[in-house]
């Protein structure tokens, strides 16, 4: 199979590297091992290879370890700066608010457990929804600042 890159295609292409690396390695140092980065290490390194052939040299260097990495230019690009935090901003709130919302649904079911609360089931699948779209409202709102940590509560 023969593939046709331009320099500026190739060097977008090796930015979808740089960030899918950035993804797979979450936020650990990059000197931690990582089991996860070791499925796609050959075919980064085939791709960062090519960089030199296909115009786009200045996006790779050689790293201590002697494989081929992003280079500073890679590394400090604004653009892929502002795509990885939009990135971690985005998986923060969605973490956060479906963290909130399952504690609540199960603090909700064992409060009505507990006090023997009869009827008929309800729809957890909707119940949460309901619990999430309060958090999305609020947070949309308000940011964190009517958000209060009370350790040792219960929720």
């Amino acid at each position: 199979m023969k593939v046709m890159f331009t320099a500026k295609e190739y060097a977008r292409l090796l930015e979808l590297v740089y960030l899918g690396s950035r993804v797979v390695a979450g936020a650990r140092p990059p000197e931690e091992e990582n089991p996860h980065l070791a499925r796609y290490e050959d075919i980064q390194q085939k791709l960062f290879d090519l960089a030199t052939p296909l115009g786009t040299a200045d996006l790779v260097t050689v790293a201590s370890n002697g494989l081929l990495a992003p280079s500073e230019k890679l590394l400090e690009d604004e653009r892929l700066r502002k795509i990885e935090g939009d990135y971690s901003n985005d998986v923060f709130w969605h973490e956060l608010v479906a963290r909130l919302a399952d504690r609540d649904l199960a603090a909700e079911q064992a409060r009505d457990h507990a006090t023997g609360k009869d009827g008929p089931p309800i729809d957890a699948d909707a119940r949460l929804k309901q619990i999430e779209d309060a958090y999305w409202d609020e947070f949309e709102k308000h940011d964190l600042a009517h958000f209060l940590l009370l350790r040792g509560a219960k929720g």
